[in-house]
C-alpha cells in the first residue's frame, strides 16, 4: 500500500523519458554520448541516461533530505562534483537551475526568484524585458534544466492527489474508471502554483480546457502552502536536446565542460584502423571504421560498421549503418546531412530502412518555406524529377505538408531488395537520377511520421551492442599487440554479463596462438583466466590455488617445449570440459594461470645470457668453501623488480644491505668429498648449530623434485642444476657426471638467523650464499652481476617466480638501487648510491628493526599482484609509475643525506605496498606503527608485507630500549623483538676455510 510512511524516509529518483528523437531511435534518454567512463567496473556506451543518473546521484543528490527527484531526460547536464546546495532548514520543494546566457532564454524558461531564492515565477519564451528582470549580476540567467525536488511532505500531498478527479485520468486506475486523459506538466501545471508572484485567479484560467483547470483547482489548494526555492548550480551546463541536427551534431563534437564525471573522446567505444584520417572536432562512438574513412570536423559517426575508403564531409551524421553500406557510400562524397539506418517491424516482419534529410531541414516547417536536403522543395522536385503528389495525397492541405510527413523513404519493393543507395540517389546531379526514380516510385514508401511507430527499439538496442562487443573483440588484439596499458577486465565483465565470453575467449585464443611474442601469449592467458573467473560471478572457490591437474599437463608440455600455439590450442580444447559449473571454471582459471607462468619463466630465464663463468683453481678435496651474507631492507620500489611487471614496465629499487645484531645472518658452505653423492643439510641459525634437515642424492631421481619450492631440499637440489654442476635431465648417471667432472660429490650446509617470512631477503639471498659458494668449490668464477641473474634463473627453474631485489640487496655492498628497463632479456643493472661521509653512521644510529612477532600468512600475494598487474587494472598501473619514481626520490635523498625526506619515501612505499598487495598490514601491526609514528620520520614493513619485520627511521639516534619501553606498554603484541641493524658496506664474504670449521 502506498501510504504516506514510504515516503517518511524514501529516496526516490524518477527519470522522465521525454517523446521521440529524430536522430536516435531509442529516444533522447538513450542516444550515446562521445564518453567514456574510465573508472567503470564494466565497459559499455555510456547514453544520456547513464550520464544523468551519474550526475544525479553523485553529485545534485548529495546531501538532500528524503524525498523525491524528478529529473528530465530530454536535455545534457553537466554539474560540478560539489554543486553547493545549502540544505539547512529546508521545507517544500526546490527547483535546479543552470546559468545560462539572456539569448538561450528566448527559446527556453527561466526563474524569476527574489533575493532568498524563492521562485517568484517562471517565464517561458518571455520578452527580452522579461528575462532581463531574471538576471543575476554577472548577466546571466537561471534556466529551468528539468530538475526538481519534492521534500517528503510535499510528495506525499502530491501523491494524495491522484486519487482526486480529474487528477485520477493522469493515471491508469483513472484511465480503466473510464475518465478521458489529460496531459499535465511537470512545472506549468505543477510546480508553477507554488511559484510566490502567481495569483490563483491567474494560475486556474492558464488551464487550456476545462478539464485541465478542474485539475489546476484542486493542485492549488493541495500544494499552495509549500515554499518553492531555487538552487542556482555555478559552472554547470544545460544543453536541451532539440529537433535541430546543427545542435544534435555540435553537441556530439563539442567538448562538454570540465564539470563532467565523464571523459569526453573523439573515439569512444570504437575501432578505428586509421584514427590519423578522423579531424579533431568530429567523433565517433560504438563503431569499427577499417580501412581509410576520413571524417571532417563537424561530423559525427554513431554504431557504425564501415569500410572505407569513405569520405565523410563537414556537417554530417551517421548512424546505424551497416558494413554492407560501405559499398554504396564510397561513390557519395557527404557533407551536411544527417543519414540513419533503422531497424523497424512492420507487424511480424523485421525490416531495415534509411532516412536521409540535410543538416538545416526542419521537420514541420511547412513545404512551402522549408527545405529537404538544404535546398527548397522546389529546387528538390527539379533536380531529382520527383513530383510533390509523389509525397503527399492531394486531399492533404498544402499548409500541413511538411518533411515530417513526406512519403519519401523506400521500405519495400516487389522485385528488389532496398538498401542505401534507394535514398542515396535523392543526393545526386539530375543525370543519375533519372534511372533511380522509377525504381523509387515502384517501392512502398513511408514518411518519418509513419516509420515512428514501428521502430523496433529492441532490435536497434541489439545490434548496437552486438557492434559493441564486434569492436571491443578488436580492441582486445588492438591493447595486447600493442603491449598497451589499458585493462580489459571491464570490458571481459561486459561480454560475459551479455553473453559475448565465446567470441572474445575466441579472439583470446586466436591472439595467443598466432603472436610470436612469449610475453603478450602470457598476458593473454591471464586474460582468459579473467574471463573463467568472471564466467564463475565469484563462487567456486578462490582464484589462486593449485595448477598440476594431469589433465592440462600434456598443454602445459607444448608451453614448456616452446610450442606455443600448440599449447594455446591444447588449452582451449581441455577447457570446454570445465565450463559447465562456477568450480570448474575457477579450476580451469587457475590452470591458464600456471600456464601463463610457464610463459613468464621463459621470458625471464633469457637472462641467463647475462650469466658468465669462468674457471679457476678449485679448493682441494674436503675444504670448506663458507659465503655469509648481509640481509637487504628494500626502501623503496619493490615489487616493480616482479616479473612480468619488471620487464613490461619496467622497475627500480633501492635495497640497503644490513648486519643484523651487529653480523651477517645468512650463509652457506660447500666442500667437495670423495663419494659421488649430494649431501644437502639445513643447520639452525648458525654455522655451528645442529642439522634440521639432511637428505642424501645419489641418483637423478632424487633431484626431480627440485622444481617444488616446499619439497625438501628444493632450493639447493635447484642451485646444483643451474650451477650446471649436474645435468638434468640426462641419461647420464648422476654418480657417473659427478666422479667425471669432481672426481667426487658435494656437501653443502646452509642456516639462516633470520625466521621464516622475515621480509629481509633471506631465500634468495641464500640461493645466492649457495650458489656463490658452489661455484667456488668447483672450480668456477662468477660476478656479483652473474650471481644477481644466476638467482633469477633458478627462482624460476624453483617456480617460486621472485623478482630480483633480494638479491641484490644482500649480494651488492652497501645501499644501491637497481634498475631493470621494460625489455626482454631481463638485465638487472645496480648503481651503488653515494651518500655523504657521516651518513652511514647516521642510518645506523636511526634505523631499527622491529620483529613483529608476526609470520606472513599470505601465500597468493605474489599471484594477486600478477593478476592485477596482467588485467592492468588503472589503480595497479599507476601506482607502478608512483613505487618506480618514488625509488629514483629516495636515491637522490640518500645521496643528499636527507633522512626526514628518506623517511618520507619509506611511508609513501608502505601506502604503495599496501595498494599493491592489499591485506598486507595485520591488525596487531598497524596498532605498533600507530603507537611508534610520533618518534619516526618514516616506517615500513620489509619484502611483501604481511608480518615478519618492521624497519623505521627514527627521529632521535639509538632509540632501541625507548621504543622497547612504548611497545612493551601495548597489548596483545606477544613475542616482538627489537634489533640493531647496520648497514654493511663490505658486502658478502666468501674464503676457504680449511678442512676444520673449529
Amino acid at each position: 500500500v502506498v501510504s504516506s510512511d514510504v515516503l517518511r524516509e524514501a529516496r526516490i529518483l524518477i527519470l522522465h523519458m521525454g517523446r521521440d528523437f529524430s536522430f536516435d531511435d531509442c529516444g533522447r534518454a538513450f542516444t550515446c554520448l562521445p564518453v567514456e567512463e574510465p573508472g567503470a567496473p564494466a565497459e559499455a556506451p555510456v547514453c544520456n541516461l547513464d550520464s544523468l543518473l551519474g550526475t544525479m546521484t553523485r553529485r545534485l543528490c548529495v546531501g538532500s533530505p528524503p524525498g523525491v527527484w524528478v529529473c528530465s531526460t530530454d536535455m545534457l547536464l553537466t554539474v560540478p562534483s560539489a554543486p553547493g546546495i545549502d540544505w539547512d532548514g529546508f521545507q517544500g520543494v526546490r527547483v535546479i537551475a543552470v546559468p545560462g546566457s539572456q539569448a538561450y532564454a528566448r527559446n527556453h524558461g527561466v526563474y524569476l526568484t527574489d533575493e532568498r531564492g524563492m521562485v517568484h515565477d517562471i517565464i517561458y519564451k518571455g520578452t527580452e524585458a522579461q528575462i532581463r528582470q531574471c538576471a543575476e549580476p554577472d548577466g546571466t540567467v537561471p534556466l529551468v534544466c528539468g530538475v526538481v525536488f519534492f521534500s517528503s511532505d510535499a510528495a506525499e500531498q502530491l501523491l494524495a492527489t491522484h486519487v482526486v478527479p480529474p487528477l485520477d485520468a493522469c493515471t491508469y486506475m483513472g484511465l480503466d474508471s473510464g475518465a478521458p486523459p489529460i496531459q499535465l506538466s511537470l512545472f506549468f501545471d505543477i510546480v508553477l502554483c507554488m511559484a510566490g508572484g502567481v495569483t490563483e485567479e491567474d494560475f486556474v484560467k492558464g488551464g487550456s480546457d476545462a478539464s485541465v483547470r478542474s485539475a489546476r483547482s484542486v493542485l492549488w489548494t493541495a500544494l499552495r502552502a509549500f515554499p518553492l526555492s531555487m538552487a542556482c548550480i555555478p559552472d554547470a551546463s544545460y544543453d536541451y536536446m532539440t529537433t535541430s541536427a546543427s545542435d544534435h551534431i555540435r553537441s556530439l563534437t563539442l567538448l562538454p565542460s570540465s564539470a563532467s564525471h565523464l571523459c569526453f573522446c573523439k573515439t569512444a567505444h570504437s575501432h578505428v584502423d586509421q584514427p590519423s584520417l578522423l579531424e579533431d572536432g568530429s567523433s565517433v562512438t560504438n563503431c569499427l571504421l577499417e580501412g581509410a574513412v576520413r571524417l571532417a570536423a563537424g561530423s559525427a559517426i554513431q554504431h557504425c560498421h564501415l569500410q572505407g575508403p569513405l569520405e565523410i564531409g563537414p556537417g554530417c551524421l551517421l548512424s546505424g549503418l551497416a558494413v554492407a553500406s560501405s559499398l554504396a557510400l564510397q561513390d557519395c562524397p557527404l557533407r551536411d546531412v544527417v543519414l540513419q539506418g533503422h531497424h523497424i517491424r512492420l507487424r511480424d516482419l523485421p525490416c531495415r530502412v534509411f532516412t536521409l534529410t540535410g543538416r538545416l531541414d526542419n521537420w514541420q516547417s511547412p513545404a512551402e518555406e522549408a527545405t529537404y536536403l538544404n535546398v527548397s522543395w522546389d529546387e528538390f522536385f527539379h533536380r531529382t524529377g520527383v513530383r510533390e503528389g509523389d509525397l503527399w495525397d492531394a486531399e492533404t492541405p498544402r499548409r500541413s505538408r511538411c518533411l515530417l510527413n513526406a512519403r519519401l523513404f523506400p521500405v519495400l519493393h516487389a522485385h528488389e531488395a532496398l538498401g542505401l543507395e534507394d535514398v542515396l540517389w535523392l543526393l545526386a546531379p539530375v543525370t543519375v537520377a533519372g534511372e533511380r526514380l522509377a525504381r523509387w516510385r515502384a517501392a512502398w514508401r513511408m514518411s518519418w511520421q509513419e516509420l515512428l511507430p514501428c521502430l523496433d527499439k529492441a532490435a536497434e538496442l541489439g545490434a548496437r551492442r552486438a557492434l559493441f562487443f564486434l569492436q571491443g573483440q578488436r580492441k582486445v588484439r588492438r591493447v595486447l599487440l600493442g603491449r598497451q596499458d589499458s585493462s580489459l577486465l571491464p570490458l571481459t565483465r561486459s561480454a560475459v554479463h551479455e553473453g559475448y565470453h565465446e567470441a572474445v575467449l575466441g579472439t583470446l585464443d586466436e591472439v595467443a596462438s598466432t603472436t610470436s611474442d612469449a610475453g603478450i601469449a602470457a598476458r593473454v592467458l591471464a586474460c582468459i583466466a579473467d574471463v573463467l573467473g568472471c564466467m564463475a560471478g565469484g563462487e567456486g572457490g578462490l582464484r589462486s590455488g593449485p595448477a598440476a591437474n594431469r589433465e592440462w599437463a600434456s598443454a602445459f608440455g607444448r608451453l614448456e617445449s616452446g610450442d606455443i600455439a600448440g599449447g594455446v590450442r591444447e588449452l582451449a580444447a581441455e577447457r570446454q570440459k570445465w565450463m559447465s559449473r562456477p568450480a570448474l571454471l575457477v579450476r580451469a582459471a587457475r590452470h591458464y594461470e600456471g600456464a601463463e607462468q610457464i610463459l613468464v619463466r621463459q621470458a625471464v630465464m633469457s637472462s641467463c645470457q647475462f650469466v658468465t663463468v669462468g674457471q679457476v683453481e678449485p679448493p682441494p678435496l674436503g675444504h670448506w668453501v663458507q659465503v655469509a651474507c648481509p640481509a637487504r631492507l628494500d626502501l623503496s620500489g619493490g615489487w616493480s623488480d616482479t616479473p612480468p611487471i619488471t620487464y613490461e614496465h619496467g622497475g627500480a629499487v633501492v635495497d640497503v644491505a644490513v648486519l643484523v645484531d651487529g653480523c651477517r645472518p645468512i650463509g652457506a658452505r660447500v666442500r667437495r668429498i670423495s663419494e659421488p653423492e649430494l649431501r644437502l643439510v639445513s643447520l639452525g641459525r648458525t654455522p655451528r648449530s645442529e642439522a634440521v634437515l639432511e637428505l642424501v642424492c645419489r641418483e637423478l631421481e632424487h633431484l626431480q623434485d627440485y622444481c617444488q619450492p616446499h619439497a625438501p631440499g628444493a632450493l639447493l637440489k635447484a642451485a646444483f642444476i643451474c650451477t650446471r654442476i649436474v645435468q638434468f635431465p640426462s641419461q647420464k648417471p648422476l654418480r657417473a657426471q659427478l666422479l667425471e667432472s669432481f672426481g667426487g660429490g658435494f656437501e653443502v650446509h646452509t642456516w639462516s638467523k633470520l625466521p621464516h617470512g622475515s621480509g629481509l631477503g633471506t631465500s634468495s639471498i641464500l640461493a645466492g650464499a649457495v650458489m656463490a659458494s658452489l661455484y667456488r668449490a668447483a672450480g668456477k668464477a662468477a660476478s656479483t652481476e652473474s650471481l644477481i641473474h644466476a638467482v633469477l634463473h633458478l627462482e624460476q627453474r624453483l617456480t617460486t617466480g621472485g623478482g630480483w631485489q633480494d638479491q641484490v640487496g644482500g649480494l651488492v655492498p652497501g645501499i644501491k638501487i637497481g634498475r631493470s628497463k621494460a625489455q626482454l632479456p631481463l638485465r638487472v643493472e645496480v648503481e651503488k648510491i653515494l651518500v655523504p661521509d657521516s651518513f652511514a653512521q647516521t642510518l645506523n644510529d636511526h634505523l631499527l628493526l622491529v620483529y613483529t612477532g608476526k609470520t606472513r600468512l599470505a601465500r597468493n600475494l605474489l599471484q594477486d599482484v600478477v593478476r592485477n598487474w596482467y588485467a592492468r587494472l588503472p589503480s595497479t598501473v599507476q601506482n607502478t609509475d608512483a613505487l618506480v619514481s618514488n625509488a629514483e626520490e629516495c636515491a637522490q635523498a640518500l645521496r643528499q643525506g636527507n633522512l626526514p625526506l628518506v623517511g618520507t619515501c619509506l611511508d609513501r612505499y608502505w601506502q604503495q605496498k599496501k595498494c599493491m598487495a592489499p591485506g598486507c598490514e595485520p591488525l596487531a601491526v598497524g596498532h605498533m606503527m600507530a603507537a611508534l609514528r610520533p618518534y619516526v620520520h618514516g616506517q615500513c614493513l620489509a619484502g611483501a608485507g604481511g608480518g615478519g619485520f618492521l624497519y623505521v627511521i627514527t627521529k632521535a639516534p639509538r632509540q632501541k630500549e625507548a621504543f622497547h619501553r612504548v611497545l612493551a606498554r601495548m597489548e596483545g603484541l606477544g613475542n616482538f623483538s627489537i634489533h640493531s641493524v647496520e648497514v654493511d658496506t663490505g658486502g658478502f664474504s666468501v674464503e676457504v676455510v680449511g678442512c676444520d670449521l673449529k
